[in-house]
């Protein structure tokens, strides 16, 4: 395994990386900060007071406060400059994506405009269509939604059925069909639709207005959570779409589609960020303030332990969604460097990264299932009561398992993605699993003596990547084609590389961060804590992985070279987690 500075996407599998060779949030520029700053103060006078206003569905109350944000510029973060936006970098927008997160119901809105909604018309339209329409959605005067899954198409987006044919005198095509869960659907002005033309096998994509004769929107669903977002069925009878706003090519609208849910499925894992840290603070402030047994219930170690777990999650999350938006952004500078058009390059570089952003997707929406789950837990009773915002936290997190692809889907992806860019020789994955699998009995651990903690963690980490492989190559040998089908070890091997990538993302970020600005214990206690969990986890899902598909003596002495691979020092989490939250109650609120 060797060193490399931007990794193809899941070649983090098979090497090493320099931890300076990373990005970490520590590092944010002055720009990037005022510019968090603005969507914080956004949040605090135009969202925070409006809550329970915005929970009513009110549509004009939320298309006027997206105007707002426009005026502000929020919404045209990743638009370039000569569309109207402020042209920032991927990190920025990740960045502005996590923080406008802890916005609720708003966040989904604003989410959907400037993502889905914007994009597919800035990286796939041509010129004209980005002077018409991204130029305006830019700035707030249009708002854009997105219109791709059907009543019979949901995962499974190119079976759906909206059609379109050409009119008789070429200039239009006719658009029939039904779209549903349409985001923003409600008072958006301008949607992007997802339609076959006559009998094609794949999906086209066009603009639409909303205000064009034959568009019928719905009204709103009423729904579990984010009930402040407008979520509608739109239907469409034989409405005249102008031949010129078809986005792209006759037949790319699919690959349009999958290209968007990449940027979108990144962009989720950041936001949701948001969400977690805002759910925290609420949560530390109210164990600080709720007295039970004559104490603040801070002090109790159950307390402790939900909050400090909270806050691990949280910040290991947040190191990988930071580093993979660096390899992003270097790959876009190679694109860009190349000759690529902007948005053909921003696009590409996204969709490279499809291990990462379905391991983001999958991780950051279950972390934050997770937090808010506790948070409730932390506050109680008056958790489950609507005057405490971490009730709304709750409702509002639970559909992020099943946006953007749902977490079945993108579990999937990660070991699909995974290894059909191994197989198709990007980097070699196979050829050190196979002389893994033939040494297994000489495997060891490779303990040194008088190992730095860092060296120590990564050789942690190191063994986690030969126990995956390990895994990925006897799973395949014993089942072949027929793994993929086999979901439930594809979910444990999924499992096994999600845990790898945070917490390598974690231990870089931290050791890079110790040689910026000096040892901090506390993070060390993070990194301890989440690799202890981690070691176990990959052992337990690598075991069930090879029982499931392997019998007899080759099953147990994988077994026992996993069992090797997955052994780390012992940990007393109890007290590292005591002190990850005493770091909190001590400052009330998250401030790593």
């Amino acid at each position: 395994m060797e060193n490399n500075v931007n990794l193809k996407s899941g070649e983090f599998l098979v090497k090493d990386v320099d931890a300076n060779s990373i990005f970490i949030p520590e590092e944010f520029n002055e720009e990037q900060k005022m510019i968090a700053q603005t969507c914080r103060d956004f949040l605090e006078t135009e969202i925070f007071p409006k809550l329970d206003d915005i929970d009513k569905g009110d549509r004009v109350l939320m298309k006027g406060i997206l105007h707002k944000a426009g005026e502000l510029g929020m919404l045209g973060i990743a638009v370039p400059e000569q569309y109207n936006g402020f042209g920032q970098d991927f990190i920025t927008q990740m960045l502005v994506a996590e923080t406008t997160g802890a916005g609720y119901s708003f966040s989904v809105a604003y989410m959907c405009h400037c993502g889905i909604g914007t994009m597919p018309i800035m990286y796939y339209g041509n010129e004209e269509q980005r002077q018409k329409y991204v130029s305006r959605l830019a700035t707030g005067e249009l708002i854009g939604s997105y219109c791709l899954t059907e009543p019979g198409a949901g995962s499974d987006a190119n079976s759906g059925k909206t059609n379109a044919k050409l009119s008789e005198d070429g200039k239009h095509y006719i658009l029939n069909g039904q779209k549903m869960w349409i985001t923003n659907g409600g008072f958006a002005d301008t949607q992007v639709v997802f339609a076959k033309v006559d009998n094609d096998r794949i999906l086209s994509a066009f603009i639409v207005e909303s205000n064009w004769p034959g568009v019928v929107i719905g009204p709103d669903e009423h729904k579990m959570g984010i009930k402040g977002s407008s979520t509608v069925q739109i239907y469409y009878n034989d409405v005249k779409v102008p031949v010129e706003n078809m986005i792209g090519k006759r037949g790319e609208g699919f690959r349009i589609a999958l290209s968007i849910l990449h940027m979108g499925r990144m962009k989720l894992g950041a936001n949701v960020i948001g969400a977690a840290k805002q759910t925290i603070t609420d949560s530390v402030k109210y164990a600080n303030e709720r007295k039970q047994f004559n104490t603040h219930i801070a002090n109790f170690g159950s307390i402790k332990h939900k909050l400090a777990q909270m806050a691990i999650r949280t910040y290991a999350h947040e190191s990988a969604i930071y580093r993979v938006s660096k390899n992003v952004d270097n790959l876009l500078e190679q694109y860009k460097a190349e000759g690529c058009d902007y948005g053909h390059a921003t696009i590409d570089a996204i969709s490279h990264y499809a291990v990462e952003d379905a391991i983001l997707k999958v991780n950051g929406s279950e972390m934050l299932d997770y937090i808010v789950d506790e948070g409730v837990q932390v506050h109680g009773g008056m958790g489950y009561s609507a005057e405490m915002n971490v009730e709304r936290g709750y409702r509002d997190s639970r559909i992020n398992r099943i946006f953007e692809g749902t977490n079945e889907i993108n579990r999937l992806l990660v070991v699909e993605s995974a290894t059909k860019r191994a197989m198709k020789g990007e980097y070699d994955l196979f050829g050190p699993a196979e002389e893994l699998y033939n040494s297994m009995e000489s495997i060891s651990d490779n303990t040194k003596a008088g190992e730095s903690y860092f060296e120590e963690k990564l050789r942690y980490i190191k063994n986690f990547k030969k126990a995956i492989i390990l895994t990925i190559y006897s799973t395949n040998k014993a089942l072949g084609k027929n793994l993929m089908s086999e979901q439930e070890v594809v979910n444990n091997i999924s499992d096994m590389i999600m845990d790898l990538y945070i917490g390598e993302s974690l231990t870089l970020r931290v050791k890079k961060l110790e040689g910026l600005k000096g040892e901090n214990p506390i993070l060390k206690d993070i990194i301890d804590v989440f690799l202890y969990d981690a070691a176990n986890n990959i052992r337990k899902h690598a075991k069930d992985a090879i029982y499931s598909s392997i019998e007899g003596e080759s099953a147990e002495k994988l077994n026992k070279a996993i069992m090797i691979l997955t052994h780390v020092k012992g940990v007393n989490t109890k007290d590292a987690r005591r002190r990850i939250a005493d770091k909190m109650i001590e400052n009330n609120e998250y401030k790593f």
